[in-house]
């Protein structure tokens, strides 16, 4: 239907003024997308959203009285009003188009900017940029005191981000993923992989692109804050069961330097009755950046390899960078096929670690194809079927934006899509190959990163105390932003001494914290650090210290192979966990507030977290305590694993913490067989 203001159908309100095309469409149950271009229609762009599923529109309803026209679909109504006027200081006739958005109980959830009289402000602003793109700036009026979580990861402890701004880019332990979700009963995701900046001030929320061709967002209403991780997860995709070797101990250290070496701290853990799953190759086992292959002489023979650690009952996950050396073998022919990414202006150096290199340009399709199968012939066909994805976003030497392109365009237009597309290549091939449950151990993502097996851990982090406090957040905020899979170095990356004290008790204390995460991985640059050369005394990269669970002392190892252990009573449990996020969209790392909306102290929570529904964990983080306070959601009773004691909900206690104990509440009557395990 169309008439002087708007264009209609059963799903969707268009409307059209001076020059601006805006479009208002349902886009899953109780969801819709908006899409807004100047100069032009607007395009359809699959970054992260899916095609919604087939009936999910039963209950849409469009209608137009006059100037306004409305959308009502589910629990979600949009009502667009549009103003034809003359504007007296141009001399000529202007056109505006206004979006609310209103939840079912008729309860405004929040609004486009409006053009505030004399000010002649803009919602939707648009700034030509030259290439044809835009700057563009949407700028929203909410309710000043909502609360907000979701946005990813940014190395902060701050749980309601309402009042934060944000860079709309990915760093080394900055991992950006535009989806907020509000306290008061929406979601709200920013479909668009440009480098920008958001903003949720109480005055207004700004949405910003340095460069871009179109608005892009999708917004979503429910009650609930798992009613609204369940829509977004329909919209952007649903992670994969994890498999099985997702759900126990993972052994990692900077770094394994020879097969011998791994081999035999995996003998060792079996010697000694300790469990493991996965024990990770890290970087430089290549002769140079972008072989992607084995170094002979140091890795004669892989196959053995990791046809020994399967008899072992562990996998063998490998480190690819998507760096290429001007030394690589690969090199040439991939820069011949423009395969890499490229600079603007000047040397194509993107990256001088261990000599200069550019990065795999993952949104060529070709590109992506070339790398699957250069590791699928040296790495997939010994049965390695576990890759660690680092340097994912990507860690340009600068995070100089302006000076990068991609085969998809500008850094500054596409650049947040890399490490999505960078988890794709290995999915893709891995499910190709007959490989139903594909897992990359991921530095970065964007949305719909966890429909290819993205498990993201939070980059090369301090081995502080501190750092161990913003990572409860961090891994909060992830599940908030549909990446349920969250992991951190068990006792930070960089920092830690394994004959330093002082790092034994951070180390067992983030040990215990690592018991309860999503993936429980064992990882750091310890001091002191290793020379390694080869038999001709030529340079290879330097390995860490030791960091097996042996490696710091014997009361220490008592406390983390008592862990490991732990982790494994708890392997049916996380299981189902993992099942909910998988065929839910639920976290399995969660806010108080995800479980219990209805307590409104849970939703200010920042340094406890629960393990799926059942099991609220009270990290130890500060140096030398020995208790700490707990605070118990009202709703329900909660038994401590320790002692055994029962308490009831809606209260703050406080807990003793001895050096082997971590506070872990089970929700009572939930996993009876853990009760006395702490």
């Amino acid at each position: 239907m169309t008439d002087h203001l708007f264009s209609t159908d059963a799903e969707s309100i268009t409307w059209r003024g001076g020059g601006e095309t805006l479009v208002v469409q349902a886009w899953g149950a109780d969801s819709v997308r908006v899409r807004a271009a100047h100069g032009a229609g607007v395009i359809d762009t699959d970054w992260a959203l899916l095609p919604p599923e087939a009936g999910a529109h039963e209950k849409v309803r469009v209608a137009v009285d006059g100037s306004v026209a409305t959308l009502t679909n589910g629990e979600l109504r949009v009502v667009a009003t549009a103003r034809d006027y003359f504007d007296g200081q141009s001399g000529y006739q202007r056109f505006a188009c206004r979006l609310e958005f209103y939840g079912a109980d008729g309860r405004l959830l929040f609004a486009e900017e409006d053009a505030g009289g004399a000010l002649k402000l803009r919602a939707r602003d648009y700034s030509a940029q030259d290439g044809g793109t835009y700057a563009t700036t949407l700028a929203l009026v909410a309710d000043p005191t909502e609360k907000l979580y979701g946005m990813g990861q940014y190395q902060q402890d701050i749980l309601d981000i309402k009042g934060c701004t944000f860079e709309l880019a990915h760093r080394n332990s900055q991992v950006s993923v535009p989806f907020v979700l509000s306290s008061a009963g929406y979601g709200f995701l920013w479909h668009n992989p440009a480098v920008g900046r958001a903003t949720f001030a109480s005055n207004r929320t700004e949405w910003v692109a340095e460069s871009t061709r179109q608005l892009d967002y999708w917004v979503t209403a429910g009650s609930t804050p798992a009613q609204i991780t369940a829509a977004y997860a329909d919209a952007t995709g649903h992670a994969p069961m994890m498999p099985e070797h997702g759900l126990g101990f993972w052994q990692c250290k900077l770094r394994y330097w020879n097969q011998e070496q791994l081999l035999e701290v995996a003998r060792e853990h079996k010697r000694r009755g300790l469990p493991m799953d996965v024990i990770v190759a890290d970087f430089f086992h290549w002769p140079h950046m972008g072989d992607y292959r084995f170094e002979e002489e140091f890795w004669p023979d892989p196959a053995a390899m990791v046809a020994e650690l399967k008899d072992l009952g562990i996998e063998l996950m490998v480190s690819v960078w998507p760096q290429v050396s001007h030394s690589s073998e690969n090199y040439a022919r991939m820069a011949r096929e423009g395969w890499l990414a490229l600079s603007n202006r000047g040397v194509d150096v993107q990256m001088a670690f261990e000599g200069p290199s550019q990065f795999v340009d993952v949104t060529n399709p070709a590109a992506r194809d070339f790398l699957w199968e250069t590791c699928r012939a040296n790495y997939a066909r010994h049965g390695i079927r576990l890759f660690w994805l680092d340097e994912a976003e990507p860690e340009f030497a600068f995070y100089d934006y302006a000076a990068y392109r991609y085969h998809l365009g500008q850094v500054r237009e596409v650049g947040n899509i890399y490490p999505q597309l960078f988890a794709r290549t290995f999915h893709d091939g891995l499910m190709a190959d007959g490989d139903g449950a594909p897992v990359a151990l991921v530095r970065a993502a964007w949305a719909g990163s966890q429909r290819y097996g993205a498990l993201v851990w939070s980059g090369d982090i301090h081995s502080s105390f501190a750092s161990m406090a913003r990572q409860i957040t961090a891994g909060i905020h992830m599940g908030v932003a549909g990446i349920p899979w969250f992991t951190t170095d068990i006792g930070g990356f960089g920092g830690g001494r394994t004959d330093d004290p002082a790092f034994h008790e951070l180390l067992v204390r983030w040990f215990q914290f690592g018991t309860f995460l999503p993936v429980m991985r064992l990882h750091g640059d310890r001091g002191p650090a290793e020379r390694v050369r080869a038999a001709d005394g030529s340079h290879r990269r330097d390995s860490g210290a030791a960091n097996e669970l042996w490696s710091f002392g014997e009361e220490v190892f008592a406390i983390l192979s008592r862990y490991t252990h732990l982790r494994e009573r708890l392997r049916d449990y996380t299981r189902s966990v993992m099942g909910a996020a998988h065929t839910d969209g639920q976290p399995v790392m969660r806010a108080l507030f995800h479980e219990f909306p209805g307590d409104p102290a849970a939703w200010d929570v920042a340094d406890q977290f629960l393990f799926g529904p059942d099991l609220l964990v009270a990290p130890v983080l500060e140096a030398g305590a020995r208790s700490r306070p707990v605070y118990l959601p009202a709703g329900a009773d909660w038994t401590d694993l320790h002692t055994g004691e029962v308490h009831h909900g809606g209260q703050r206690i406080e807990v003793d913490a001895p050096i082997e104990v971590i506070p872990v509440f089970a929700r009572a009557g939930a996993l009876p067989d853990l009760v006395g395990s702490l």
